[in-house]
């Protein structure tokens, strides 16, 4: 299954007007438009090394990574996780907030002012409300299976929820921002709450301050959160021109790439993946893992099999691939290698893997 990133915001931040910029989706984004349902599409993720690959190879299939962006309906201040598709948005694997920072006096903003530090401390604080809910629920629930007797796994449940998590929300801290050991982050993995995802910050600006730095607007960027800044109203304009009329227009803006771009490697690196690539005459194709991950697992992102049967890796650096063109000349410069299966994968590897099953 594809990365997937749930797009959130306030009314009128421009949440969708990013999700169609993203997707090339057709949703409707004008100042009358409030829809309620919630929209899925997919996004290609751009790699320039990939493409040098398939420029090397001419493969008759061309497959680059995907990314899946939910566009869920807008978050009404004061109704916290109620007014979305809490079943859609405990399901993504981060979040993506859509933070209004442009002036329109068509469009006005439901607090009466643009304010991004404000808007990104409400977001925050409606998830906390809705997990702090769900975990007394929870406590609630625990406390009346105690005249029965709770197994040993419910005992450490209990006192993670009641001794760690809810003081955490109480004093309005993200849980991302919680740090705890592996058991506990199994834990807590199972109750999907909302303020333990990784959250991917948005700054929807002008055309004026499409290039402008995120501590200009007043944000602060806390841990397990990544910012960047877009101005998603001329970059879907911009999406729109043909590739070589692109990079006019946002060289005028003081970019040097699309937001699509720079939203994926941010969502990429919030989620700490990386990408590994095969390649051949049949197909170029990248593959996206966690960091970290060894030789034989990552195989198993192709197909179980091969994870199952592993052998050995072939792996050549892919910059090594694309200065000497040919696997063979890799291998006679001693740069195509053998790996065995703690070998931990590196962004940018072509690899090939040997098994038997």
């Amino acid at each position: 299954m594809p990365l997937q990133l749930g797009i959130l915001g306030l009314p009128k931040s421009g949440k969708t007007t990013l999700f169609n910029t993203l997707t090339a989706s057709h949703q409707a984004t004008d100042k009358f438009a409030a829809s309620a349902q919630t929209h899925i599409g997919t996004a290609t993720v751009r790699d320039a090394r990939l493409e040098q690959l398939r420029d090397l190879f001419k493969p008759k299939r061309y497959v680059p990574a995907t990314v899946q962006y939910v566009d869920i309906p807008g978050l009404k201040r004061g109704e916290g996780a109620e007014s979305v598709d809490l079943a859609k948005l405990k399901t993504v694997d981060a979040l993506v907030h859509v933070v209004r920072a442009f002036e329109d006096d068509e469009i006005l903003h439901e607090e009466g002012s643009v304010d991004p530090a404000r808007d990104v401390y409400s977001f925050d604080l409606e998830l906390i409300l809705a997990d702090h809910d769900l975990v007394e629920r929870r406590l609630e629930r625990l406390e009346k299976a105690t005249k029965r007797g709770l197994n040993p796994e419910e005992v450490r449940e209990r006192a993670l929820l009641a001794d760690v998590i809810l003081p955490a929300l109480e004093a309005e801290k993200p849980l991302r921002e919680i740090e705890l050991d592996a058991d506990d982050e199994r834990r807590l993995r199972g109750f999907q709450l909302l303020s333990a995802k990784p959250m991917l910050l948005v700054i929807n600006a002008g055309e004026d301050r499409a290039a402008a730095d995120v501590a200009s607007f007043g944000i602060e960027v806390r841990p397990a959160v990544r910012a960047i800044v877009v101005s998603a109203p001329i970059e879907q304009e911009i999406s729109r021109l043909p590739p070589a009329e692109q990079k006019d227009f946002l060289t005028d803006l003081g970019l040097t790439e699309p937001s699509l771009d720079r939203v994926t490697r941010a969502s990429y690196d919030l989620l700490g993946l990386i990408s590994f690539f095969t390649v051949g005459e049949d197909e170029v194709r990248a593959w996206t893992i966690h960091r970290g991950t060894p030789a034989r697992a990552a195989a198993g992102a192709i197909h179980s099999d091969i994870e199952r049967g592993f052998i050995r890796a072939e792996v050549v650096r892919g910059e090594d691939l694309l200065r000497l063109k040919t696997l063979h000349a890799c291998k006679e410069a001693a740069l195509l290698r053998l790996e065995g299966k703690e070998y931990v994968m590196q962004d940018g590897d072509v690899a090939h893997f040997r098994f038997n099953v």
